[in-house]
């Protein structure tokens, strides 16, 4: 069982984490033109943290 503070944590934990890909991917996309090193680095991220939400919340 997770209570509403461990819930919230992990949900701040995961945008940090998501900001953090993003700016990554931007990064990959705009200084080293890997445009599907970037496109595949969000995707990856999206799926990731949405599978961590959804599993938590399944928990909760």
């Amino acid at each position: 069982m997770v209570s509403v503070i461990e819930f919230i944590i992990f949900l701040l934990f995961n945008i940090y984490v998501l900001v953090y890909t993003f700016s990554y991917g931007i990064y990959e996309f705009k200084t080293n033109n890997n445009k599907f090193g970037g496109i595949f680095i969000i995707i990856f991220a999206i799926i990731v943290v949405s599978l961590s939400i959804f599993s938590i919340l399944n928990s909760y």
